[in-house]
């Protein structure tokens, strides 16, 4: 047998397992991930746009979609604003201190989101840690908007630093060093300096962000108490519908979940094509 034949057969081989797999990885993510969400999609509009948007435009529904959208808008902000100040923090400066930082990102993330809202019921609930200082001076936290707003905090907030450290690191920050030799202050040295370099990474953050924000569950589910009208989000409205057997209602709004989660999909992919054209464009004028 000569060389040729011996790589030829090596070629088909290695063809075989190539395909094998591919074909493979695409089974299990139609079966998994696709059947699943056009399953949603069906049963959402199996009985007629008319219907879905009944469904849609019912009180409790409006109530959950407003109050999900709510929280989104207060608890991006605030990521936004604590994800730059942490990045910039642990890639810009070395302290003692700053491994341990670093690893508590991953805090959220390792403690399953019922035992995060577990923590804070017993924080601020009635008979909590600090709950009855708050209730007694009028502030109700638990079974209200803003224990849902802070256990969605908790759960979202490392997202946007874990999309920005990367990025941060590898740039480096001598170009914010020759800013403040020149005397730019703070504002102008965040917004004309370091903004521009991280836009793409804080962008993609903010949308994995706000994707979590509006679907979160777990968390949510143990501090709102389940008030029709007042604390049930999306993810809780669904729950309450399935299990009342409004199966058209529930459908619908796991409908908008879903589109949300392809929408983040969609954003995500093109602002990776976005950076990708960016560094082509920037590697094509070095090397013209």
């Amino acid at each position: 047998m000569n060389n040729s034949t011996i790589r030829s057969k090596t070629r088909e081989k290695a063809n075989w397992q190539k395909w094998s797999l591919i074909a493979l990885g695409f089974l299990f993510f139609a079966v998994i991930l696709l059947a699943p969400l056009f399953t949603v999609f069906y049963y959402a509009f199996a009985q007629g746009f008319a219907l879905f948007m009944q469904a849609i435009g019912n009180e409790e529904a409006l109530a959950a979609i407003w109050l999900t959208v709510k929280v989104a808008l207060i608890v991006l902000p605030i990521n936004m604003f604590i994800g730059v100040v942490m990045a910039w923090t642990i890639a810009y400066f070395n302290f003692k201190g700053k491994a341990f930082l670093t690893a508590l990102l991953d805090l959220p993330f390792s403690i399953s989101p019922v035992v995060v809202g577990l923590m804070f019921l017993l924080l601020f609930g009635l008979d909590g840690l600090a709950g009855k200082w708050f209730i007694e001076h009028g502030f109700r936290i638990v079974f209200a908007m803003p224990s849902i707003v802070i256990v969605t905090l908790f759960v979202t907030f490392p997202l946007i630093v874990k999309s920005l450290i990367p990025t941060m690191t590898a740039q480096g920050n001598s170009e914010e060093q020759a800013a403040l030799i020149l005397g730019a202050n703070t504002w102008t040295l965040f917004f004309t300096v370091t903004l521009p370099k991280i836009k793409w990474a804080l962008i993609y953050g903010v949308i994995l962000s706000n994707a979590r924000a509006m679907g979160e569950f777990g968390a949510v589910s143990v501090v709102s108490g389940h008030i029709r009208g007042l604390t049930n989000t999306i993810p809780l409205y669904v729950e309450i519908s399935y299990n009342e057997y409004q199966f058209i209602a529930a459908f619908a709004c796991a409908s908008l979940l879903a589109a949300l989660a392809l929408l983040t999909l969609g954003c995500q992919t093109l602002l990776g094509r976005l950076q990708r054209r960016k560094v082509e464009k920037s590697l094509h004028s070095r090397t013209a």
